[in-house]
């Protein structure tokens, strides 16, 4: 028994230290001076130069910015449209069409992001020559078509997470209320919502992650003049990159960081709330 417990906070350190080493040593080189991004300047203390060379980089922080925003717009999108789905699938029961859109909610997980990226782009070179030659209207590839596309394979994650909650949920809430004479529109939105809302909320940071990190979908449904981070950073290490981007990665982790707990910090309190309220009806009745 001693020997399986030691073993085990060995292989758990080990694990650690993988994923977290990296980040770690990210964090360190962004305060180096010398202009390598591996090699440490032992001649140098650490220095803030790579931190202010960010400022004036207006390719990353305007590819930064636009991430920004396609994340946000697609989490947006991909947290509707995969509650809708999830809600549809376990609440609406057995309907024509429901094993097709099961198929489809969860085809983008096993799909290679290539034939992902491809498909859109096809998708969107067809809509582009009908516009224009049934209505004359210019349909240029940018933050509409990447953002569309980032809403077609994060709204998969978004329906996954909601039917596990929506699995784990007792449903005669909801039937009570609809018994006592509330609309389902009303039941969904004061009743439903509340309880899977830290599904939502999961849902959302994984789609506005994964949005975020996306590169191959956005090579193929990208423009001129509409380049996220991840494709300026890929760009940049074919050429050579400086410690700077070592520096925008570290206000990624912490600004990251600080995000997730304070979606954890929230998340607990809905669940305490949630449960608090369960032992008074209890206690009620």
């Amino acid at each position: 028994m001693k020997t399986r417990g030691w073993f085990s906070r060995v292989m758990l350190w080990l694990g650690l230290a993988f994923l977290y080493l990296p980040i770690v040593l990210l964090v360190v080189f962004s305060f180096n001076a010398s202009r390598l991004v591996t090699v440490w300047d032992a001649d140098d203390s650490p220095t803030l130069r790579w931190y202010r060379a960010l400022l004036t980089d207006h390719a990353v922080l305007d590819a930064a910015w636009l991430s920004i925003r396609v994340a946000a717009m697609t989490a947006t999108g991909a947290a509707i449209l995969g509650t809708l789905t999830g809600l549809a699938l376990v609440r609406f029961g057995p309907f024509r069409g429901r094993a097709f859109l099961r198929g489809l909610s969860t085809a983008p997980l096993v799909m290679p992001e290539v034939i992902t990226g491809l498909s859109m782009l096809l998708l969107f070179v067809s809509v582009e020559q009908v516009c224009r030659a049934a209505f004359g209207w210019q349909f240029d590839r940018g933050i509409v078509t990447i953002t569309l596309a980032h809403i077609t394979f994060t709204m998969t994650y978004v329906a996954v997470v909601v039917q596990s909650r929506l699995a784990s949920c007792d449903d005669s809430l909801e039937e009570a209320a609809l018994d006592l004479g509330a609309r389902p529109a009303k039941v969904f939105f004061r009743i439903t919502v509340p309880m899977i809302a830290p599904a939502i909320l999961s849902g959302w940071l994984l789609a506005f992650t994964l949005s975020w990190d996306d590169v191959v979908v956005s090579q193929f449904v990208s423009g001129p003049g509409a380049n996220t981070l991840p494709m300026v950073i890929f760009s940049k290490v074919r050429l050579g990159v400086n410690p700077s981007v070592n520096a925008f990665a570290t206000l990624m982790v912490l600004i990251v960081g600080t995000g997730v707990l304070v979606a954890a910090w929230w998340l607990k309190r809905v669940e305490k709330r949630r449960e608090r309220e369960m032992r008074m009806a209890e206690a009620g009745q």
